[in-house]
């Protein structure tokens, strides 16, 4: 390993020589390009150097013991088994490190919360998952925008889009997609009967133009009167946009925004998101990757998560991991969930590592 790391070392130093180059620095685009490189190996880098300099004090003091006395020889040895206790866990960080990152992972994400099964109580459960999320992104320093939503007359929301704007967003965010179930008694129900319902989460990587090319005339856009709440406009202008997207069948439609090129820019976020997804899925089930649907089809038994208001429980399925409905819900502990979810990731990478 020592050679391996060597090399990954003297590459950051060539990397930080490059940004010092006049030539790099006058060229935006390439600067940020090895900014970002330079900034996305500097964890490894450190590590690297950490396991490198336990092994040569590992060899200094070994080598010092031939001519030590008896007490220098126990400080010595002392020193020896400090070091060789730091190893195993630096090279499981190194061996983490090692493995390709999801190139999403620093994307901004778009959120899409869809109410379920289960009425009025579906939609109000959305909307909480919604204020979850806002307050989670909130303590993060996160940005929301959203970007479409479609309220319900009982409160929260059939659908709600939003868009996350931050560091690595994707990378944190990706967790929350599938179906969220929740267990409580209703404000609408009269005899304190328990309801279950559910919402649907997708988490998409931001796309940009880049990552997907739109043919122009594969779009049908159509735009008519913003209904709701939105000030004078509303139902005077045709301000809200629907664009289709031919080959595919995929409709997307803002009218939350205050102009018709507002709305119309929203749905290409939007579209660009929702294609870039598609391809990625392509391009998994062509390497055989075995991958479900985020959201599956909403039924209550397709669940990653049940929040349980009667036994003050919330329980993400996927790793069996248990927080306190008040907790979670209130985005003040999603935290936890979120990081448990991500130490079982990263368990399983090394797993398949090793």
């Amino acid at each position: 390993m020592r050679d391996k790391l060597l090399k990954i070392i003297q590459a950051y130093e060539e990397l930080e020589k490059k940004l010092m180059d006049p030539a790099v620095v006058s060229d935006p685009k390439e600067y940020a390009r090895l900014a970002k490189e330079h900034a996305s190996q500097s964890e490894l880098v450190a590590k690297a150097r950490e396991y490198l300099g336990a092994l040569d004090d590992i060899e200094a003091a070994k080598e010092m013991l031939h001519e030590a006395d008896a007490d220098e020889k126990a400080m010595l040895q002392e020193d020896i088994s400090a070091n060789e206790a730091k190893l195993p866990a630096l090279e499981d960080d190194i061996k983490f490190l090692l493995i390709p990152a999801d190139p999403n992972d620093e994307k901004d994400t778009i959120v899409e919360i869809r109410a379920g099964v289960g009425g009025d109580e579906a939609a109000i459960f959305a909307g909480d998952l919604f204020k979850m999320y806002q307050h989670f992104c909130e303590g993060r320093g996160w940005k929301i925008q959203i970007l479409s939503s479609s309220p319900s007359e009982a409160g929260g929301f059939k659908t709600i889009e939003f868009k996350v704007t931050g560091d690595k967003v994707y990378s944190v965010m990706k967790y929350e997609s599938g179906v969220h179930r929740v267990q409580r008694v209703p404000k609408t129900e009269s005899q304190g009967r328990i309801q279950t319902s559910t919402a649907t989460v997708a988490v998409l990587p931001e796309a940009d133009e880049i990552d997907i090319q739109i043919d122009q005339n594969d779009l049908r856009i159509d735009t008519y009167c913003a209904s709701g709440p939105g000030g004078q406009c509303v139902n005077t202008t045709y301000s809200a946009v629907r664009i289709t997207h031919l080959p595919t069948n995929t409709v997307v439609q803002s009218q939350d925004q205050r102009s018709q090129i507002q709305n119309r820019e929203v749905c290409m976020q939007m579209l660009r998101a929702r294609l870039y997804e598609m391809e990625l899925e392509k391009q998994q089930a062509e390497q055989g990757a075995a991958r479900l649907s985020q959201i599956g089809h909403g039924n209550r038994s397709e669940k990653i998560r049940t929040y349980n208001q009667p036994q003050d429980r919330v329980t993400d399925h996927r790793i069996g991991f248990n927080g306190t409905y008040n907790g979670v819900l209130l985005g003040d502990a999603l935290s936890s969930v979120i990081e448990a979810l991500a130490a079982a990731e990263r368990a399983e990478k090394l797993a398949q590592a090793v």
